[in-house]
């Protein structure tokens, strides 16, 4: 089961935040699918994904993706998505 908690941060504190849960195991094939279902659900615009992006996610359980990895202008300093898989 893949659980992925995303949070908007400003100023060091959450602004938004949501949990994605998908029966299927984590797989790096599929994490642009998780990512725009997660913006989605936010209503904020989707980053640019670099493969590093991902492989952060799988190595360290943790990914940021900061104003500059999006296109559009944000209302927030940066995206975080954790693992939160059992």
């Amino acid at each position: 089961m893949t659980k992925i908690w995303a949070k908007t941060m400003l100023e060091q504190k959450i602004t938004r935040s949501y949990v994605l849960s998908e029966t299927d195991k984590f797989s790096t094939a599929y994490f642009f699918a998780y990512l725009s279902a997660i913006c989605h659900e936010l209503d904020i615009p989707t980053p640019v994904i670099l493969k590093t992006h991902a492989n952060h996610f799988e190595q360290f359980n943790i990914v940021r993706f900061k104003a500059t990895d999006f296109v559009e202008s944000i209302d927030f300093e940066m995206l975080v998505l954790e693992n939160a898989s059992e």
